[in-house]
């Protein structure tokens, strides 16, 4: 006779953690709960909170397994006796378990507080497991509350709510409080991996890490997806697969967008939102990818140390490193401010799609707006001038200009010539970088500071050996700008060779030098040898 075929469980419920050692990412509570209960000081009550799906009802669990082992109070419960299974499967006698959010009233809690006195049936403690605990009535919390502060030796109480600002004051005083983190990415990546390979599961390592992003610290929330996931896909889980199942988009295209925007370039930002819509993007899920991106960015221009964090993936290091450098604070964080109140838009618009668009124009019209403190300086200086006298950086070439691109043996030429002029003088290579920067097209400044070697100058032809990191049409933009600028044809060319090192590698060794010069001076190197570890630093000036 053929045995039947086991009902199949989800994962979230076939690996819930059995012990204090299987919890993940609440090291705090394990530590704690460890001493107290190899050392006998048992609280009477616990609460524990946090999110949805951290592992409160699971704890809950654990403690009581731990305190009624039939070789406890142990902090690593058996798992084979009969308590241990009786516990595992929810039909424990002494073991009750409450949902406050079903059973909200005074006549609830008297039941169960009636109870209180007699002692286990089997077990050594009698434990009382309430989930949602906040969801009790202000009569049912006052009822509990003598219980409570006073219960028989044989009785703990296990609370677990996600809203511990509804729990009164009165009874949080009574119990032993624990906050339940929201579990790191990385530890729910690395846990999900370890699932998958018990399951015999294929899994590419950017789907997995996808899936620990969205859990958003709950280990429930990514099981859930990683089953959903794993039902979707015919043999592996892939990337392209999950990003499909959450609605996301590529991250490398989100950073093309951010770019585009910020350059204030119309055509290829339209260009590129209309590709992410056509690959199953969701609006708001864009927005929220374009928000988590100009925060990294943010943080990065304030600690540039964290572009070399190797956990982030390459395009945000790389490029968002460039990035950060060439943007200002007052920029990012108006980017931010713009986005957070498009998030609102985006979810409640009858066409997100329409939604996204209209903020993506509030922010290509915003990337070609002073901030505060540049139109403090103009009023300073008297050098505003009215919003209509001024055209947008971006969306094509300026009115009155003619743009020749061809292929040379050495490379691309781009060639501008402008039909009307402006009295800009510009005679060397860091004349140009500073006009880039004067005229706020800063991620253009920070390509040519980081991402260019000067071949060969000479006043109306550059000629670059470009990384691969700068944009395609760098060369084209920076002779269209100059061109414009200063009132004269500019060719800006790509070659083969070495060239000069960049701006930044320039300004670095300068930097170092300045450094060791300094090391050299009596009194620091005396410093140096009380303190041999220290970290000597010069303070660079901001020059934006």
């Amino acid at each position: 006779m053929t045995a039947e075929k086991q009902e199949y469980r989800v994962l979230a419920r076939k690996y819930r953690p059995k012990n204090f050692s299987e919890l993940k990412g609440q090291d705090a509570l394990v530590r704690t709960l460890t001493n107290a209960i190899e050392t006998g000081r048992i609280a009477h009550a616990f609460m524990l909170t946090g999110v949805r799906g951290v592992g409160k009802t699971t704890t809950a669990r654990i403690i009581a397994r731990a305190l009624n082992c039939e070789n406890g109070p142990t902090v690593n419960p058996c798992g084979v006796c009969d308590s241990c299974k009786a516990i595992a499967e929810d039909r424990h006698v002494d073991v009750i378990e409450m949902d406050a959010a079903s059973h909200t009233g005074v006549e609830n809690i008297r039941s169960l507080i009636d109870t209180v006195q007699y002692a286990p049936t089997s077990a050594r403690y009698k434990v009382y497991i309430i989930d949602e605990v906040h969801m009790l009535s202000k009569g049912a919390f006052n009822a509990l509350l003598k219980t409570l502060e006073e219960p028989p030796e044989h009785v703990k109480f296990v609370f677990a709510t996600t809203e511990i600002r509804k729990v009164p004051v009165t009874v949080l005083s009574r119990c032993q409080r624990f906050d339940l983190r929201r579990i790191d990415a990385g530890v729910l990546e690395e846990y999900f991996a370890s699932l998958l390979e018990k399951e015999g599961v294929k899994a590419e390592t950017g789907a997995v890490a996808l899936i620990a992003r969205a859990a958003d610290g709950s280990a429930r929330d990514g099981l859930s997806l990683m089953d959903q996931a794993i039902s979707r896909a015919a043999g592996e889980v892939t990337e392209e697969q999950v990003r499909g199942m959450l609605g996301l988009a590529d991250r490398t295209v989100t950073v093309d967008l951010f770019e585009c925007i910020m350059k204030g370039d119309n055509a290829s930002t339209f260009i590129t939102l209309d590709s992410l819509y056509k690959s199953g993007a969701a609006p708001l899920m864009v927005v929220q990818d374009l928000l988590e991106l100009t925060h990294l960015l943010t943080k990065m221009k304030v600690s540039p140390d964290l572009a070399k964090d190797m956990s982030l993936p390459e395009a945000e290091r790389q490029r968002g490193a460039a990035m950060a450098s060439a943007l200002s604070v007052p920029v990012l964080t108006r980017t931010w401010q713009i986005l957070l109140k498009g998030v609102a838009e985006v979810q409640h618009a009858p066409h997100p799609q329409q939604a996204l668009e209209m903020l993506v124009i509030r922010l290509l019209y915003a990337s070609d707006q002073p901030s505060p403190g540049d139109l403090l300086k103009q009023l300073q200086d008297g050098s505003v001038v009215s919003a209509g006298a001024s055209a947008p950086s971006g969306g094509g070439a300026p009115q009155g200009t003619t743009i020749m691109q061809k292929r040379s043996g050495g490379g691309t030429v781009a060639a501008v010539q402008p039909q009307s002029t402006a009295a800009v003088a510009v005679q060397t290579f860091e004349d140009v970088v500073a006009l880039f920067g004067q005229k706020r097209e800063m991620l253009l400044m920070g390509h040519l500071v980081n991402d260019v070697h000067l071949v060969k100058f000479a006043v109306g032809h550059i000629a670059l050996r470009v990384a691969p990191t700068a944009p395609q049409n760098l060369t084209g933009r920076v002779a269209q700008l100059l061109s414009d600028w200063t009132g004269q044809r500019w060719v800006v060319s790509i070659s083969r060779e070495e060239g000069a090192p960049t701006l930044a590698a320039t300004r670095d060794a300068v930097h170092a030098a300045e450094i060791e010069d300094v090391k050299k001076h009596p009194v620091v190197a005396e410093i140096l040898k009380f303190y041999p570890t220290a970290k000597l630093e010069i303070q660079k000036k901001d020059t934006e």
